[in-house]
């Protein structure tokens, strides 16, 4: 983590203490978040992670900034304080009052926490475990992403005591879900998919360009109830996650995976090429921090 983080609308050294026992949402996970990738001072594809905060905001009774450019705004005061320009943002809002222990103190309806730190080296590609029944798919909160996240935590520490990067998650029907913090897709010759949405999975952004957005010449991507079997037969495993971008399987715990096909590698370039157009549009130019 860099030295600076945001806390609300100021700026402020990390190791300040500013939160209070009575700040219901940090001790319950009540809250909502989103990891952005800053490129060029620009926060990419901002708007749909807006767009998804406010989803599950909604769903989850989580008060939201009165506007998204009050809060791009607020963040990109944040990617100048501690020149961030290409780096990674974590931000999050969580609810301060409501339940049976909200502080007698607490004016603010919600707190606004943002953190920038260095990319992460992912490496060439990942090892993944399995864990069953680690995604309830039935459940309305499902596909959420909230501040609750010590299952993920759990799960992806046990990942790296057993020699993995990740882990594929399945859910109660015994289907491929996802990742702790990534999405998995599985190419069978010109086809590529990922689980649906009714898996249990987020629908990370990555995941949603390629669906609607980003293509390659010959390839069809689409959604498909996935089953470990399903990835055993594929060409080619990879995950894709905000960070990650789209990132090769080369094993997965229990099965064999041949890696045979090139459509990861097209898809990261037409993907690389789509971000760097994204950065370089005009509308982009004035909502960027200054370097």
């Amino acid at each position: 983590m860099h030295a600076l983080v945001l806390h609300n609308d100021r700026i402020k050294p990390a190791s300040d203490t500013f939160l209070a026992a009575g700040q219901v949402g940090f001790l319950n996970g009540w809250g909502v978040f989103s990891t952005i990738r800053v490129r060029d001072g620009v926060l990419f594809a901002f708007e749909r992670h807006w767009a998804r905060l406010m989803r599950d905001a909604k769903l989850m009774r989580v008060p939201m900034p009165h506007s998204a450019d009050w809060l791009r705004q607020q963040l990109l005061k944040l990617v100048v304080a501690n020149q961030a320009h290409n780096a990674t943002l974590r931000m999050a809002i969580v609810r301060n009052k409501g339940g049976m222990f909200e502080g007698p103190d607490q004016a603010r309806p919600f707190e606004l926490i943002g953190f920038t730190a260095d990319l992460h080296p992912w490496g060439e590609f990942a090892r993944l475990g399995v864990i069953e029944n680690a995604r309830h798919a039935a459940s309305p909160f499902a596909g959420t992403k909230v501040t609750s996240w010590c299952q993920n935590l759990t799960w992806h520490e046990w990942a790296h005591e057993q020699g993995y990067d990740e882990v594929v998650l399945l859910n109660e029907h015994g289907e491929v879900s996802e990742c702790t913090s990534a999405n998995i897709f599985a190419v069978f010759g010109n086809q590529v998919v990922t689980p649906p949405i009714r898996s249990g999975c987020l629908p990370g952004i990555t995941r949603e360009l390629l669906l609607d957005t980003v293509s390659a010449q010959g390839l069809e991507i689409s959604e498909r109830v996935l089953r470990l079997p399903d990835l055993e037969k594929a060409d080619e495993v990879f995950i894709t996650s905000t960070t990650r971008e789209l990132m090769a399987v080369k094993f997965i715990e229990g099965i064999v995976l041949p890696q045979q096909g090139s459509a990861r590698d097209l898809l990261q370039q037409e993907f690389t090429k789509y971000a760097q157009m994204y950065v370089a549009t005009p509308t982009n130019e004035g909502k960027k921090g200054a370097a």
